[in-house]
């Protein structure tokens, strides 16, 4: 059977119980997830039929729901088999999986109490997504440092929380592509290096990887290249990064669930590493892709035989 048979092939969602196309997925339009953006999410990948570290980030997910004072009624293991069930349905081989947890419809009507909501969680998956797109030609893998907009400080939003609210990251992404970039990196208001919209940011500097502390989602992709600089003795160091040493960098990568390790080849007008890969993004890359593949890593997933369309 061919995957385009498979009415769930270009996404799939779960939602009450339920596993159906995504483009039959609905949500309350007073749910306080949208109207509020009282909501939380991770994202795991799969690639080749299998998830990659879906434990760290369910984890990462338990931790979230249990920050913003939400209750789903779901352990990991549920939320694990959810997901599992979900993809299968799909029959995506490579795939962006999402799972999310809202403060959803008030109880009890017209109230402003956020306790009296009844909380829920649902999941779905399309195609794997590339955060830098696969098309784009080395040269074009740039990013803007967003110069109208910092990173949204820490006291206001908790960004080691997975959310929705994308207010700076959006107002940034506008002013990266009016000045033809293809992404954007928020600083904070000090100046520091923090994150970009779906990825955290490294720096290479005479053979020492350096990343921020502070501002940014700590992510699990993120804390794999942690491991990789453990295991192959590459010098680290986590601390904030201004950006004047940011920009004198002799290599810049970013790390993310959608596409691993990606080079930066230009930022603003500068170009790095004369416009190729740098040794030690390319070594992190190729290490990278060889644990997406490594049974300690991996979780297959059990598809149907055959799947009804």
């Amino acid at each position: 059977m061919l995957e385009t048979d498979n009415p769930m092939a270009k996404g799939a969602a779960w939602i009450d119980g339920a596993i159906m196309p995504i483009r039959d997925a609905s949500l309350p339009l007073n749910d306080w997830g949208l109207i509020h953006s009282d909501i939380t999410y991770d994202v795991v990948p799969v690639r080749d039929g299998g998830f990659f570290r879906i434990e760290a980030y369910v984890a990462r997910f338990q931790r979230s729901i249990t920050a913003l004072r939400l209750d789903i009624g779901m352990d990991s293991a549920a939320i694990i088999a959810v997901l599992h069930a979900m993809v299968a349905a799909s029959g995506l081989q490579h795939a962006y999986v999402a799972m999310v947890a809202s403060r959803g419809v008030p109880l009890i009507p017209g109230t402003r109490d956020p306790r009296d909501c009844g909380n829920h969680f649902f999941a779905w998956c399309v195609p794997y997504v590339h955060v830098i797109r696969q098309d784009l030609d080395l040269a074009d893998h740039s990013a803007w440092i967003a110069k109208s907009v910092h990173r949204i400080p820490a006291g206001a939003i908790d960004p080691r929380i997975k959310n929705y609210q994308w207010g700076d990251f959006t107002a940034g992404l506008f002013e990266a592509k009016d000045n033809g970039a293809e992404t954007v990196i928020l600083l904070d208001e000090d100046g520091n290096v923090t994150e970009g919209p779906g990825f955290n940011v490294f720096a290479v500097k005479n053979g020492r990887v350096v990343t921020s502390d502070h501002g940014m989602l700590a992510g699990i992709t993120r804390q794999t290249i942690l491991e990789l600089c453990e295991t192959h003795q590459i010098p680290l160091e986590i601390r904030p990064l201004p950006l004047a040493e940011f920009m004198d960098s002799d290599e810049i990568f970013i790390s993310t669930s959608g596409g691993g390790v990606f080079p930066l080849t230009r930022i603003d007008d500068r170009i790095f590493n004369n416009g190729a890969t740098g040794p030690i993004t390319e070594s992190l890359h190729q290490h990278y892709w060889a644990l997406m593949q490594h049974p300690a890593y991996r979780t297959e997933i059990k598809y149907p035989t055959k799947l009804t369309g």
